[in-house]
């Protein structure tokens, strides 16, 4: 093959010589550590069944929206990407059309990981095009078919000390265990309990869900207070199954606090499909209060996401479902909207609840000042649309100098595409390191604290934020 372009090992480095040198000997002390997953999206019975993987398209096209979002804009439908039946010839043409819109991907953060991903893995140093596309496709695939490529294999090659999956609230964990007791897998994989669906009566389906958490923890009667004690015994049979968080996807980080009376009767509305939009919003502003109390009790790590409108367009909805690349961020607030959570649980130190946002804005000005006083609050880090290089090197900027380093979340991948983990992570590290090496040019901080630092945001920080 002609090499077209190659991965630079230097890359995300400072140009300026002094910054980039110092830049490269943390690098060095950090880059081959475990890696800690600690919040994603990866399919456990990946794991579990240890199958190969489909094809190349399946793996990097179908189910990344990070990518068919981009190509969609170019005029390709969904079911051209691989969103419904889809078969060799169909796999080898949604590949096509990803190596011909290669120049799409240029300068964003799935580009970034691609390009790692074909290079590490693939040793491919080729630029992806129409004309090679078939090429490509045959030396992943050939890849893919060897006993290396097996997902427990990447996991060990990955160097991942610890994963966590994305679970409902009424799932088994089956899964889960079969893993954790099959003496042929060493890795560490937790549960994470996320119960979005079931805490805000406006979404779709909302009652039927009720009534299943409600038996899925063993209890009769579609009471409110066997709903919230369905939560406690759910949480607990998930923090028995290894769990160390429950996520949590707002629009708006909304709280209040309601007596049970009230609460009770806006649950009878809600599932009698009587309940208005005001009150629909003042119940789920409740239950992510009741979530906030359940984790100050019972220890569990509280992720919010917050700030996104999901299912833009209804008809690619209704067509394809969500996940397709339509989740549109939108502006969120902080402070008054979890005043009310943080005024009855903020100063728990049993509780640690971790923000994260899409709206940069709020880094500075709400999320690092909040985590700055409250020793439950932490700082998640850049997510979805802004974990890429520049959002990154903003996050550090924006929220250091007023929380330090040690109120955040660490590095959180949040992805379902199991091949780019280490991309991602190798991608957080190069960045803080820049960042690091930045201070230490200035005279802000010694190269002994630096060292100290670089090592700390891979693996003391996470952990201490997820309680591991």
């Amino acid at each position: 093959m002609k090499s077209l372009t190659q991965l630079n090992p230097q890359r995300l480095f400072p140009a300026e010589p002094t910054v980039r040198a110092v830049t490269e000997e943390l690098y060095d002390s950090v880059k081959d550590l475990p890696i800690v997953s600690p919040h994603g999206h990866v399919d456990l019975q990946l794991l579990v069944k240890n199958e190969p993987f489909k094809n190349p398209a399946d793996l990097f096209i179908y189910f990344d929206h990070y990518v068919t979002r981009l190509l969609h804009t170019q005029g390709y439908d969904l079911s051209e990407l691989g969103k419904g039946d889809t078969d060799e010839a169909a796999a080898r043409k949604a590949w096509s059309i990803l190596c011909s819109n290669w120049h799409m991907l240029a300068g964003t953060n799935s580009g970034y990981w691609l390009a790692h991903e074909f290079g590490t893995l693939f040793n491919i140093d080729e630029t992806p095009n129409s004309e090679n596309a078939a090429e490509l496709y045959d030396i992943v695939q050939e890849h893919l078919d060897q006993p290396a490529f097996l997902p427990r294999a990447l996991f060990d090659r990955f160097n991942i000390a610890f994963l966590a999956t994305t679970d409902d609230p009424c799932d088994d964990l089956a899964g889960h265990r079969d893993l954790a007791n099959d003496p042929t897998f060493s890795g560490r994989v937790a549960p994470t309990f996320r119960p979005d669906a079931y805490l805000d009566p406006r979404k779709p389906g909302w009652a039927q869900k009720a009534g299943n958490l409600i038996a899925a923890a063993g209890l009769n009667g579609q009471s409110f207070v066997n709903f919230i004690e369905a939560f406690r015994i759910r949480r607990e049979f998930f923090q028995i199954n290894g769990a160390v968080s429950v996520d949590v996807g707002v629009t708006e980080p909304y709280t209040v606090e309601l007596t049970e009376a009230k609460a009770t009767e806006l649950f009878e509305q809600a599932l009698a499909g009587k309940i208005s939009e005001t009150d629909a919003r003042e119940f789920a502003g409740f239950m992510l209060f009741e979530q906030i109390r359940m984790s100050a009790e019972d220890g569990l790590v509280l992720t919010l996401h917050a700030g996104v409108i999901r299912n833009h367009s209804t008809t690619t909805f209704e067509k394809f479902g969500p996940d397709t690349g339509q989740d549109i961020p939108v502006a969120v607030e902080f402070v008054e909207n979890l005043r009310p959570a943080l005024e009855r649980f903020g100063l728990n130190k049993n509780l640690h609840l971790i923000l994260f946002s899409i709206d940069e804005t709020t880094w500075s000005r709400e999320v690092a000042p909040l985590a700055g006083f409250y020793p439950s609050v932490f700082i998640g880090a850049p997510w979805w649309f802004l974990d890429a290089p520049d959002s990154l090197l903003r996050f550090r900027v924006a929220t250091t100098e007023i929380a330090g380093f040690y109120r955040g979340s660490g590095f959180i991948d949040d992805t379902r595409a199991f091949l780019s983990i280490p991309a991602r992570h190798d991608m957080a590290r190069r960045v803080d390191c820049s960042f690091l090496a930045r201070l230490v040019v200035e005279g802000r901080i010694t190269m002994a604290q630096a060292e100290t630092i670089a090592v700390d945001l891979v693996v003391t920080i996470p952990r201490k934020a997820f309680k591991l």
